[in-house]
């Protein structure tokens, strides 16, 4: 079954009039179709959506993550914009998943973030659940394996995401093992905010036998910031390039209660930003996308609203 791609209706961004570039919906084009066309200043922003709700759905999690592009979109839409004016955003719509064919929208996503990387636009994905993470990951690969440069991905989530296949079929707590069995010695992966309450012990012997690192939710904490700069530190200068993945489920439902698998626990917003600073400040960072807003359980826009807020704040600390 062939997937749809689903252009974004330019009503979605909007916000206070203005007669100069001033909010992000002034600085966004909404593009017809997914022809990628190298930036004219040299380097630009795509952003593609993933209404999927498949990979929840097998992974037996409350399924509402596929209306998560759009609330995205909406609440950056009157965000102030700093940027340079003549950095070029391109919105690419989203990609659905037919019926139960996860696996033909993975394929699409992974084919184009690849091409977004080849013209030199930084890939900002918006789930959509954690299964996005599998063809994001995959399209990265297939553009910096040609070139004999190593990733590291990076990812900030409660869970580790590396449980083994359903029947045979991936889902959204499985991206991160798919990509370890399918790149294996190639496969460097970092992640913080690990909830032990939330991971059987297999999935922590998983994780030793793939070699990830990881910092659990108790010492993942501002006060212990020298310890995580010190393990940022020793990961990101063994790679090249860094993949960032955020599930929003990783942050405090005080701050994100709009996820597929909540939890009262979690990292700060605060403690967040300063990662996002720190690796700005390494110059690697190469795509991002933010996963399992489900703006069904959300209050008053929070999750999405900080979801923007995390999305403009990198954007803005990379070099464009």
């Amino acid at each position: 079954m062939t997937p749809l791609r689903h252009p974004t209706p330019p009503h979605i961004w909007t916000g206070r009039p203005s007669d100069s570039l001033q909010y992000w919906y002034q600085a966004i084009s909404c593009l017809d179709d997914l022809q990628i066309k190298k930036p004219t200043n040299g380097k630009g922003i795509a952003i593609l959506g993933y209404a999927g709700d498949e990979g929840v759905r097998r992974n037996l999690g409350r399924t509402g993550a596929a209306k998560g592009p759009e609330s995205i979109r909406k609440m950056m839409a009157s965000m102030a914009f700093h940027l340079a004016e003549d950095v070029e955003i391109h919105d690419l719509g989203d990609i659905s998943t037919e019926g139960e064919d996860m696996e033909s929208s993975h394929s699409l996503i992974s084919k184009t973030v690849t091409e977004l990387l080849q013209n030199h636009y930084f890939p900002v994905l918006l789930g959509g659940g954690h299964d996005l993470a599998f063809a994001h990951g995959r399209g990265i690969f297939d553009y910096l394996i040609p070139k004999g440069e190593k990733l590291g991905i990076i990812n900030l989530d409660a869970h580790f995401d590396l449980r083994t296949l359903n029947n045979g079929k991936g889902h959204s707590g499985s991206p991160f093992f798919q990509l370890a069995n399918d790149y294996q010695s190639q496969f460097h992966y970092l992640c913080l905010g690990i909830q032990k309450a939330a991971n059987p012990k297999v999935l922590f012997e998983t994780a030793l036998k793939h070699k990830v690192r990881w910092m659990e939710m108790e010492e993942f904490t501002l006060g212990n910031w020298e310890t995580i700069a010190q393990t940022l530190d020793n990961f990101c200068l063994q790679v090249n390039k860094i993949y960032l993945s955020i599930d929003l489920d990783g942050f405090s439902s005080a701050y994100a209660p709009g996820v597929s698998a909540p939890s009262p626990l979690g990292f700060s917003p605060e403690l967040a930003f300063r990662i996002f600073d720190y690796l700005a400040k390494t110059r690697k960072l190469i795509s991002m996308d933010m996963v399992e807003l489900n703006p069904d359980f959300d209050r008053d826009n929070a999750t999405a609203r900080l979801a923007a807020r995390c999305i403009e704040y990198i954007l803005r600390k990379q070099d464009f």
